[in-house]
């Protein structure tokens, strides 16, 4: 039976959606540190229009990190459907991997995301605070369910309260490579 096609949000302001978002939940990937906490995503608006991109984690007390930059997969589209793409390995940046980013939910005062994409392997649930309220999250679950995910894999990412610092928040793996490899599933 072919799954219906999901639906994405339409009009997205980027302009509002700009700025950090904590990842509340996710769905594992064999390639991302289980250990990984405080996980969170940074997106500035660059001046062609173009997001850029900077995820961040911590395993181990060490902070770990990714740039990279998203653009609309269609411009013409109001839908909420974007490309990122990042660069393997980040500190040699030669070899680019795209993969989809598509707004599946977002509250009227955009403070909480549900983000998937086209092949339903990953799942991001988003928050612009450390914690979402838990009707909120079930809410955010059950349109997952709905667009066809299979959320029994929805693992929660533990967020300290305050989060870390920025930049400087201690020891740096620049390896990255992890990153690239949840993000796309590969």
């Amino acid at each position: 039976m072919a799954k219906k096609e999901m639906e994405v949000v339409k009009g997205l302001d980027l302009k509002r959606y700009m700025g950090r978002w904590y990842e509340i939940a996710s769905f594992p990937s064999r390639f991302q540190p289980k250990n990984g906490v405080d996980t969170r995503a940074t997106y500035t608006l660059n001046d062609d229009g173009t997001v850029h991109v900077l995820n961040e984690t911590w395993v181990d007390g060490k902070r770990s990190s990714i740039e990279g930059s998203a653009y609309k997969a269609n411009a013409n589209s109001d839908e909420a459907k974007l490309k990122v793409k990042f660069y393997v390995p980040p500190f040699l940046p030669i070899i680019p991997v795209v993969g989809d980013y598509w707004v599946l939910f977002i509250d009227d005062e955009y403070q909480f995301a549900l983000i998937g994409e086209p092949s339903r392997r990953n799942l991001w649930i988003l928050c612009r605070r450390t914690h979402l309220d838990e009707e909120i999250y079930n809410h955010l679950v059950e349109k997952a369910k709905s667009e066809g995910y299979d959320v029994s894999k929805l693992h929660k990412t533990p967020q300290s309260d305050p989060p870390p610092e920025g930049d400087d928040g201690g020891p740096k793996d620049t390896k990255g490579i992890w990153w690239i490899k949840s993000i796309f599933g590969k």
